[in-house]
């Protein structure tokens, strides 16, 4: 049987969170297939956001127990991650 996943953006986050710590945090809610925290390019820190992917019959559930949640003393943001854009700087 094929799992369908999906991808849920996680915002606002405190920058010592590693992707090891989402992947702890919503496993808590259901299965988590990956997670990445985004990091700038230059300096290599964290950008205070990231991305988890996991099963589809559970991405609903960790929205509705996460979105508002306080993670290190913030309180982050939880929703299904949307297409990147193209945003090429001129």
């Amino acid at each position: 049987m094929r799992c369908v996943a999906r991808t849920l953006y996680v915002g606002n986050l405190p920058w010592a969170t590693r992707a090891e710590d989402l992947a702890e945090i919503f496993s808590s809610y259901g299965e988590v297939l990956s997670s990445r925290i985004i990091s700038d390019r230059q300096t290599g820190r964290s950008r205070g956001f990231g991305f988890v992917e996991v099963r589809d019959e559970d991405a609903d559930a960790m929205i509705a127990a996460l979105n508002g949640a306080e993670l290190g003393g913030r309180v982050i943001i939880v929703n299904e991650a949307r297409e990147r854009q193209d945003v090429r700087r001129r």
